[in-house]
């Protein structure tokens, strides 16, 4: 066994064999293009908006912070996808690193996260509706309107149905328009004229105080705007070079997404007009932010060129959503969450065309309309935290399983992982938080509904007791249950029992302490996996 493969991930040859057919094509600016555009959807239409109605100007300093936390978050798991590159890899690292308690819990949140891909083709929808209003009846989509969201689901699918190489290709080319754009709004924005002061008039720079700096993360839209920049991770077991393209891809990523942010959030702030800002920056209030904009300083082009981009933008990050849920699917079917049915390579395309099958009916059902879709929708983002506070635990698990076991120091590793690691989760934990009682009442005991789940799944599997695999993962649904316990009495959104700053630092102190807990338990777990059967 290679020293630092994890014994779980040897333990189906079925999985070796499909593994070897995904084809390794994506260089770094595919990687790159994959990884923009799924950050850069239908958020950079609304966020700057909501942002400054959230914290004025102040929203600046939002949108760097949110950069350099997702920053922190993403070397965590460039690391993992630099010395550990596997189709799905994010799903994978948790089952590997803290068992399978860990691995259905979080394999559970992201198959429920498949949902934000339909929300991304309801955005489509929602401005389609501009030219076609007949699309909604409503705030619902009327029968014509589900049968084209239908339709434009399998035609996302069908893109993705051929090969990796085709997928890269067309998302390079939906990339380069995304980025354009954007660009041309900041640019034709700033031409047709500024209003000085902007930063300190109307209250100042932070009108409604810096702690909305902090509501603004998730109220405004923020941590939805800049999350998906891991998507190259799960792109890992398909890149050429994934020790060196990987973490560059994402890095970039992340990096030229937040100067576009900050670019068209400066354009907003300086160019609307001053005539809406007679009840402060809370007062702005437009349905298509920078199409009404645009319509209202007389630029009609550009209106027009922005009301075709709010439905390729939602578009291509769509397009991506369906290849990474595809990814997730495959990856959940290898941890056993789902039948290895699903697990399936087309050897002549390389594409996990049964999971893409899967995803598609998955889609469609979020888009029916039931009552309560729209909660389920607008916790997406916590589900994703999720999954970067697990990957936090898994690359501590490995570096500290490995200490103790005397392995040499792997290449790919990222200098000062080891403090960067636990920050990184108690950020997670933290942004988590912030979401708001009303998101997480729903979000986290949704995702607790993996621990029955894996009950399910014990009966009858080989390795190790269902009682060793709930003393593993026992860190994980405590601070779930402890983090809705918190953020019902906190200050977003909860009872206000406990003030600012008071919950927040109490999130922190609690992500500390289970960040301790849950390494020591997936290096427990990996030392345990490592034994000869005979031993355990």
């Amino acid at each position: 066994m290679p020293q630092n493969e994890p014994a779980e991930s040897l333990a189906a040859p079925a999985v070796q064999v499909e593994e070897r057919r995904l084809r390794k094509d994506l260089g770094f600016w595919g990687l790159t293009a994959i990884g923009f555009s799924n950050i850069l959807g239908s958020g950079w239409l609304f966020a700057a908006m909501y942002a400054a109605q959230t914290a004025g100007p102040a929203a600046l300093l939002s949108w760097i912070a949110a950069g350099a936390l997702c920053g922190l978050v993403a070397l965590v798991m460039v690391e993992l996808g630099a010395t550990r590159p596997e189709g799905g890899g994010t799903v994978r690292w948790p089952l590997y690193a803290s068992g399978r308690l860990v691995g259905t819990v979080i394999g559970w949140s992201v198959l429920l996260s498949v949902g934000g891909t339909a929300a991304e083709i309801s955005a489509i929808m929602q401005y389609a509706a501009h030219y076609l209003p007949g699309l909604y009846d409503g705030s619902r989509l009327s029968a014509p309107g589900l049968g084209v969201a239908v339709a434009l689901s399998v035609l996302l699918t069908a893109l993705n149905w051929f090969a990796v190489r085709m997928f890269a290709r067309l998302n390079n080319l939906v990339s380069v328009f995304k980025v354009v754009v954007p660009v041309v709004t900041v640019i034709a924005l700033f031409l047709s004229g500024t209003h000085s002061g902007r930063l300190t008039d109307h209250g100042g720079f932070a009108p409604y105080g810096y702690a909305a700096c902090l509501t603004a993360l998730a109220g405004g839209g923020i941590v939805y705007s800049v999350n998906g920049f891991q998507a190259p991770l799960d792109f890992s077991g398909e890149a050429r070079n994934p020790r060196r393209n990987v973490p560059a891809a994402v890095l970039t990523g992340i990096g030229l997404a937040v100067l576009v942010y900050l670019g068209l959030q400066l354009a907003f702030l300086f160019t609307v007009p001053e005539s809406l800002l007679g009840n402060g920056w809370q007062g702005v209030d437009f349905e298509s932010p920078f199409g009404q904009l645009a319509l209202v300083l007389n630029l009609h082009w550009l209106a027009t060129l922005l009301y075709a981009d709010a439905v390729i933008s939602p578009g291509g990050s769509a397009y991506v959503g369906v290849a990474i849920d595809a990814r997730h699917t495959y990856a959940l079917a290898k941890n056993g969450l789902l039948p290895r049915f699903f697990m399936r390579i087309d050897p002549r395309s390389g594409m996990a065309h049964r999971a893409l099958l899967l995803n598609l009916a998955v889609i469609i059902v979020f888009m029916l309309p039931f009552g309560g879709w729209q909660d389920i929708v607008s916790v997406m983002g916590d589900m994703y935290l999720l999954i970067y506070a697990a990957s936090a635990v898994a690359v501590a698990a490995f570096r500290a399983h490995e200490r103790e076991s005397g392995v040499p120091r792997t290449e790919g590793e990222v200098p000062g992982v080891r403090w960067i690691a636990p920050v990184s989760f108690i950020v997670a934990g933290e942004f988590v938080f912030w979401s708001g009682w009303h998101d997480l009442r729903l979000a986290l005991p949704l995702v607790l509904l993996g621990v029955p789940l894996f009950l399910l799944q014990q009966r009858g599997t080989e390795g190790p007791s269902p009682r060793v695999e709930l003393l593993h993962g026992a860190w994980l649904v405590f601070h779930l249950a402890a983090l809705t316990l918190l953020s019902w009495l906190g200050t977003f959104g909860g009872s206000g029992h406990l003030p600012a700053p008071y919950d927040s630092v109490a999130v922190g102190a609690l992500s500390l302490g289970v960040f301790v807990w849950a390494v020591h338990s997936g290096a427990d777990h990996l030392s345990r996996q490592s034994q000869p059967m005979s031993m355990r």
